[in-house]
């Protein structure tokens, strides 16, 4: 990868990221587009670890939330687990909701699945049409949200479930857990922000596994050129996000999903006729 590539990629990125149309599918394709080598270790770790910038912004941007503790006292005879989970409450729904993925993401990448999906763009622009024609009618189907409703224990649990599908690439972790957040009766809001707050445990993880796996391997992708690339990269893609994820909680509470999905199932039809037809997604060989 050269510094043109990373500054694209870390755009499309954070751009992407928060928004229901997979930012890790757009940057599979931007890739491709880019005449990206796929297949290697160092590219599969930069799509993950660029994605840990972004989800920075979150921390960023809602950083009173995720530094507000409940120092009301607990309920007289509570157990120190108890009086922990009284003050960390916030927390505790995280690890909730991220127990999940930490299961599906550590099989995935184990047998290999995962690496091997990272590597295919047509399943990528597959995801992004059926995604995008779910998305049409998901607003009819789950726009039941209550203000008087919050994340619990529960709730946190089952959108977790919904993210595990997000290891499919071009499926969307944010549009799986914002759908998972509405199915559980949220508002679009407040299943939007639960997202956000969702992905620092969970891109966290991601992060720090790849991080993990590069070291065990060779490491002679660890050059002085690939490391300035990543941090490049997360810088470029936490101020992006921060500037997108604005954005994107006032237009979905307005608008919904429907403007997405139509615009996942243009930009997957082109890919899949692309394919289809023997042309080669790369602009730059």
């Amino acid at each position: 990868m050269d510094w043109i590539q990373t500054v694209i990629i870390a755009i499309v990125e954070g751009l992407t990221e928060f928004l229901p149309v997979s930012s890790t599918g757009h940057m599979i394709i931007a890739q491709n587009l880019l005449g990206v080598p796929q297949g290697d270790p160092f590219v599969h770790a930069f799509t993950f670890i660029i994605q840990f910038g972004a989800i920075l912004s979150v921390v960023c941007l809602y950083w009173k939330r995720f530094f507000q503790f409940d120092n009301t006292p607990a309920p007289e005879g509570s157990s120190l687990f108890q009086r922990l989970k009284h003050k960390y409450y916030f927390y505790w729904l995280l690890i909730v909701g991220v127990l999940p993925a930490v299961v599906i993401g550590l099989l995935a990448k184990k047998s290999g699945l995962l690496d091997w999906l990272l590597d295919s763009v047509e399943v990528v622009a597959v995801m992004l049409v059926a995604g995008g024609v779910f998305m049409l009618f998901c607003d009819k189907l789950f726009n039941k949200g209550d203000e008087e409703n919050k994340v619990d224990e529960r709730r946190a649990f089952k959108i977790g479930l919904y993210q595990c599908i997000s290891v499919i690439p071009g499926v969307s972790r944010s549009m799986a857990t914002i759908v998972g957040g509405m199915t559980q009766g949220l508002t679009r809001r407040r299943a939007a922000k639960f997202s956000f707050f969702l992905a620092v445990p969970t891109m966290a993880g991601a992060t720090l596994l790849d991080v993990l796996d590069l070291m065990k391997e060779e490491t002679a992708w660890a050059t002085s050129h690939n490391i300035a690339m990543l941090l490049l990269g997360c810088a470029i893609a936490f101020v992006v996000a921060l500037l997108a994820m604005k954005w994107f909680v006032n237009y979905l509470t307005k608008y919904g999903f429907k403007a997405f999905g139509w615009y996942r199932i243009v930009v997957g039809t082109i890919i899949i006729i692309l394919l289809l037809t023997g042309h080669s997604l790369a602009m730059v060989d």
